[in-house]
């Protein structure tokens, strides 16, 4: 294995060329003004046709992009038992954001030293190019693991799932066995020590605000929505955490989270006073609490601050999301993990859960064995995003090691 371990640390220009191909094709969603992911899916095809690879398409109806549809990607390498392992990454971006903050062009791969730059360059592009390593290795060797080699590359990972992962196994459930094992490798801590069995539920909340307009110098005359907002905002804060305070040490940070994030602008001029406010409020709830509960004392505050305001209050779910079953710290797979890991990396690794979501939720969701795990420096959706080249090749020995044995 050692053998191969070394082919795979020299594949370090190939990385470089994988990902300034996947850098210079922006695959962003309709949401964010993009036109999905089929250049992307394309390079990747052609990529992996040369290893004699071919590749089932699978698309997910979508009138919003050019092509008509969001491309889901399933590419198989035959191993000694029907039993498969799967790794699963996405093909999408989130947009790059101010660019004033970029040093280069976010969608111009930069290399210094161990560090590539660029947007998606770890999010998820780290893990595409191990698994293409993978079968780089693979077909230029004529090896046969022991378990075949799934790969799929889902589009729609960062604004929902709905064309993704989530239409795959709603669609096509016969594409994956129960014995099959499957690794998403799209969290995970710089020295590869983490795996992810376990995540919290996911709620985003449009919270609407509606008072009477009126002018400032006769606020007596109308219903600040904008002080109404302020105070809602405060409250939530600081009585959710307090009402929902259980901990679990699996998690980091290991209780529930209420964060207020997103203002959408009000009045244009400063001398009127608001009478519509709209603010949104990201929960990530410990496995212990229902979602349901939450939206209760959300609505339940609520009430005191209409009534203190005169105010009346909308909620909208933009996302809710239960959390998975979590993952059997003893099961196989995740023994087969912490084996490899500790054989490339030579570290013991430990259990955590995460307050993100993974399509490993969807998986866990269906009974599927899912783990999460890679070796992520963290600069995911942030400005100057980069990635280790050589953190991408320890996670494609770890990926080559988990088909053997």
């Amino acid at each position: 294995m050692n053998k191969f371990f070394q082919i795979i640390s020299n594949y370090r220009s190939e990385a470089i060329y994988l990902q300034k191909e996947l850098v210079r094709r922006p695959a962003l969603g309709p949401e964010n003004l993009g036109q999905g992911e089929l250049n992307k899916a394309i390079f990747i095809e052609n990529y992996l046709n040369q290893f004699g690879l071919k590749a089932n398409w699978f698309k997910a109806k979508d009138v919003r992009v050019e092509c008509g549809f969001r491309p889901n990607l399933v590419f198989t390498y035959p191993g000694k038992k029907d039993k498969k392992l799967w790794i699963i990454a996405h093909l999408d971006v989130v947009p790059p954001g101010d660019l004033s903050l970029w040093q280069t062009d976010p969608f111009e791969l930069k290399v210094d030293g161990d560090l590539v730059y660029g947007r998606g360059v770890e999010d998820n592009h780290q893990a595409i190019v191990s698994s293409l390593l993978v079968v780089k290795a693979l077909a230029e060797h004529s090896l046969q693991p022991d378990y075949g080699l799934g790969l799929v590359f889902v589009a729609d990972e960062e604004t929902g799932n709905k064309y993704g992962l989530q239409f795959l196994v709603d669609h096509y459930p016969q594409l994956f066995a129960e014995q099959d094992l499957f690794l998403v490798p799209d969290h995970g801590a710089a020295d590869g020590t983490e795996i992810e069995i376990a995540e919290k539920s996911m709620c985003w909340l449009k919270i609407e605000v509606l008072g009477q307009q009126c002018h400032a110098s006769v606020p007596d005359k109308g219903k600040n929505s904008l002080l109404a907002c302020a105070d809602y905002i405060l409250h939530l804060a600081q009585e959710l955490p307090n009402h929902f305070d259980l901990k679990d040490s699996l998690f980091n940070p290991p209780y529930s989270t209420f964060v207020p994030t997103k203002k959408e602008a009000n009045v244009e001029n400063i001398n009127t006073i608001p009478g519509r406010d709209v603010f949104y409020l990201d929960c990530r709830v410990l496995p212990n609490y229902s979602l349901e509960q939450v939206l209760d004392e959300i609505k339940t505050i609520g009430k005191s601050i209409s009534q203190k305001h005169g105010v009346n209050l909308n909620f909208e779910l933009v996302l809710n999301e239960p959390a998975a079953p979590k993952l059997d710290p003893d099961s196989a797979l995740v023994r087969r993990l912490q084996r490899s890991i500790l054989k490339v990396l030579g570290k013991k690794p430990k259990l955590v859960g995460i307050g993100g979501g993974t399509v490993a939720a969807i998986l866990r969701r269906k009974g599927y064995p899912a783990v999460v795990w890679s070796s992520l420096l963290g600069f995911a959706h942030q400005p100057n995003e980069r990635s280790s080249l050589a953190n991408t090749l320890n996670d494609a020995k770890v990926m080559f090691d988990l088909l053997f044995g």
